[in-house]
């Protein structure tokens, strides 16, 4: 039989270690096992030694406790000086090969204590009898246990939660004191060991073995919470309840926002998707359906973000990737990008709908998408640029030169005529370009005598404010006419005009060329 085959059962028998490499040893040598007396001896409890030739292998607990000696460290020596003055006979060394067993007397008649040295081949058993250390050794763990009872005692009735047990039969066999306390306020009365403070036993949870229950006091009426948890060790059934009104407050409140917030979201014409921080969707408003036409029941079963969008290139409620290998790819960056905060895009749909889409990041992880509808907003947008640009060609159709400055003094518009008059492009330049800065390109190519102040106070909105002219001349005595007039929004309007066009009659007016 291998050796830890045989360690095995003989530990299982209540032999320790040292018994069983003893047996060993004596069956190496071919002699018979140990008779029952003598492996009784060699108990861990008991006070026993075993020795390999002059070397300390194995001593029980007992033994190492009372007298220092630590198995593979000590040897025959240590043991001998140890115990020489109760036992005077001990001898100098072990019992090689020495057949029968050796009794040795203790020093004073008053000690009963004995020592019998057995020898097997090498190995050398020891045993002492000795019922008044063993009894010290056995007070002395009793007292630890004592102590240690306390200390669970003490913990278990400083316990803020209830712990109570049952046996297989239903009965409560011990409780803390917050179980009495509990049991008190829930029953009005002491706890009765045939009924529990708590019918859970049929109802928790069988994967966790929790059970979240609602009690009601019979003292003022006030309506609790605890989560029990249940633990069974053989037949017994340890239970735990813990109070858990503030998680339970928590959730109420949480619940009741996530309603407000629902409502208010219902209301809101921008489509609103926010997936938790699995990646599923938690929350979406109906104006969602609406604008990703995309079913109500899909929703509901809590789509990934990935299966979302792909939900939506199916329905080709966003645009169509021209590589659909990159397409995953593409969405995993869409959802990086919303995770930062930096995800805002504008889709042009084929139906010609045009989406502006925005991804937030939102505490715990979780991602928002908002989709709103602003085809109308660019469609106004474009049919005001068309304007614009309607009203810039026609304005560049006329002979005078024409600029406009806004109540503030800044430049805003310009036509042909006033460009190639002045040479200059206000479009090119970085900067606004105010009415001071105009004024002084218009000195620098005029000679002096133009009332220029007077036209920088009128555009700031100094002085008067009916329309008036101003005669000006260019440095190739070019004779200009310039008529400074308030228009809406308290912006003004300036009209150049060469006055050899003025003089002549409006149908040879188109004849004439601006000179270069």
């Amino acid at each position: 039989m291998p050796f830890w085959d045989i360690a095995a059962v003989m530990a299982a028998a209540g032999l320790s270690t040292g018994a069983a490499l003893f047996w060993i040893a004596r069956s190496d040598q071919g002699a018979s096992p140990l008779p029952p007396s003598k492996a009784n001896d060699i108990r861990a409890d008991g006070i026993s030694f075993l020795f390999e030739n002059e070397n300390l292998h194995h001593a029980s607990d007992t033994a190492q406790q009372l007298y220092r000696l630590i198995p593979g460290q000590d040897d025959w020596a240590d043991w001998r000086e140890r115990m020489i003055n109760r036992f005077p006979s001990v001898p100098e060394h072990p019992l090689v090969n020495q057949p029968g067993d050796l009794m040795i007397q203790a020093r004073h008649a008053e000690d009963t204590a004995t020592l019998t040295l057995t020898n097997r081949g090498k190995f050398t058993q020891i045993h002492m009898a000795d019922d008044r250390m063993i009894n010290a050794a056995q007070s002395q763990k009793l007292r630890a246990l004592h102590r240690e009872l306390a200390d669970l005692r003490r913990a278990s009735d400083t316990t803020p939660h209830a712990v109570w047990q049952i046996d297989s039969a239903g009965k409560v066999t011990w409780h803390n004191a917050a179980y009495e306390d509990l049991y008190n306020r829930l029953h009005n009365s002491a706890p009765q060991p045939t009924k529990p403070v708590f019918e859970v036993a049929s109802t928790l949870n069988e994967k966790t073995g929790r059970q979240r229950i609602s009690t009601k006091s019979t003292i003022d009426g006030k309506k609790d919470w605890y989560d029990v948890n249940a633990v069974t060790v053989g037949d017994i059934t340890i239970f735990h309840a813990v109070d858990i009104n503030a998680v339970v407050k928590s959730e109420v409140a949480q619940r009741n926002f996530v309603q407000t917030l629902a409502k208010t979201f219902a209301q809101l014409s921008i489509g609103l998707a926010i997936f938790d921080r699995n990646g599923q969707l938690a929350l979406f408003n109906p104006a969602l359906i609406d604008l990703t036409d995309l079913p109500a029941d899909f929703l509901s079963g809590r789509p990934t973000l990935l299966s979302f969008f792909d939900r939506m290139r199916e329905n080709r409620r966003m645009p169509e990737p021209k590589n659909y290998h990159s397409w995953r790819q593409e969405i995993s960056e869409v959802i990086a990008a919303a995770t930062d905060g930096r995800y805002q895009e504008t889709w042009t749909l084929e139906t010609g709908q045009t989406y502006r889409v925005r991804g937030r990041p939102h505490p715990d992880g979780a991602i928002a998408f908002l989709i709103e509808d602003i085809s109308a907003e660019v469609s106004l947008t474009r049919n005001f640029r068309a304007e614009l640009e309607l009203g810039q060609s026609l304005m560049d159709t006329f002979d005078e030169a024409l600029v406009v400055f806004s109540s503030t003094g800044v430049l805003t518009f310009c036509n042909l005529a006033y460009r190639e008059l002045w040479g200059l492009d206000p479009d090119n330049s970085f900067a606004d370009v105010t009415i001071a800065d105009s004024v002084q390109e218009w000195k620098n190519q005029c000679k002096p005598g133009a009332r220029w102040a007077a036209l920088t106070d009128f555009v700031r909105g100094y002085g008067e404010h009916s329309s008036w002219d101003m005669p000006a001349t260019l440095n190739g005595d070019v004779a200009l006419a310039c008529t400074v007039s308030r228009i809406a929004s308290g912006a003004t309007v300036i009209r150049f005009m060469h006055e050899d066009i003025i003089d002549l009659p409006a149908k040879e007016i188109t004849s004439v060329k601006r000179p270069a």
